[in-house]
């Protein structure tokens, strides 16, 4: 069983119902015990990443998913979600995130419209990765205003990336754990093909980490 953890600021209804598509069985959890209990795991979000942080905090997830990501369980974040993976935002100030990857989410900087909306092209790094299995390298639909900033050592947990007037990490992952800036819910094939791998993971019980 797949959780979809539920902390005041996801996109629920896309994400279960790209899971409902795919056939996967899904649960929306709202306690730790529940994430816990779970085969494999997906964050969402959508909104500043300082209140998600609160949230996650009142509602005692915040070690809850760094014991999932440890125990070697799927654990997949999807857009404000993803960057809540890293150790530091400075979205209307400075906050501290979940810090399973080192780095920090900036903001645009430039003349061009803030936030990068729309479809932009994957570029595929490591196509051996077990989430991009019979993926093309298509395009994905993006919607955010600030960008991941991996610390030089987290190099290697970038799977793909998209252009925005700079290098955007797209997709990130290591062992267990994977990441999209971008939401597969609505990135047509690329996207629900993205989702049905890593749901094939926490089907198969394979434990990358």
């Amino acid at each position: 069983m797949i959780a979809i953890i539920d902390y005041g600021m996801g996109n629920l209804h896309s994400v279960s119902k790209a899971l409902e598509r795919l056939g996967y069985e899904y649960e929306i959890v709202e306690t730790p015990d529940q994430l816990l209990k779970a085969d494999g795991a997906i964050l969402p979000g959508v909104g500043a990443f300082g209140d998600a942080m609160r949230n996650l905090r009142d509602q005692g997830f915040v070690e809850a998913i760094r014991e999932f990501a440890d125990s070697g369980k799927p654990l997949f974040g999807i857009c404000l979600g993803m960057q809540l993976l890293f150790s530091q935002s400075e979205e209307h100030g400075q906050h501290e995130g979940l810090s399973i990857f080192k780095g920090a989410v900036r903001r645009f900087q430039g003349d061009y419209k803030i936030p990068h909306m729309g479809w932009n092209r994957l570029k595929f790094l490591q196509p051996e990765s077990p989430l991009l299995q019979g993926v093309e390298e298509g395009y994905a639909y993006f919607v955010h205003s600030y960008f991941l900033q991996p610390e030089t050592t987290e190099r290697e947990t970038l799977i793909a990336t998209a252009d925005y007037f700079q290098e955007v990490p797209a997709i990130i992952g290591r062992g267990n754990v994977f990441a999209t800036q971008f939401h597969p819910e609505k990135s047509g094939d690329v996207g629900m093909k993205l989702l049905d791998n890593f749901a094939k993971l926490v089907k198969e019980g394979v434990k990358h980490g």
